[in-house]
């Protein structure tokens, strides 16, 4: 598991899986924070879930996680 963060796009992304290939992520679910941000939920074609893409990542993630994650 790791985290990505592009702080210029307020962005993170939580890895599930190490690698995800390109287009594997074939269903996307947005859970919506209404004035905080939004969770998108990528899931592969057997329902396993890949990875979290964190919009508002700044607003959701605590500091301490945000600052140990890799840079965009």
């Amino acid at each position: 598991m790791r985290i990505t963060f592009d702080r210029e796009a307020d962005a993170a992304y939580l890895y599930l899986q190490n690698d995800i290939a390109k287009g594997a992520a074939v269903e996307n679910v947005v859970v919506e924070r209404v004035g905080k941000g939004d969770l998108v939920l990528d899931f592969d074609a057997d329902g396993y879930l890949l990875g979290i893409e964190i919009i508002g990542a700044m607003r959701l993630l605590h500091r301490s996680l945000l600052a140990a994650a890799e840079r965009f």
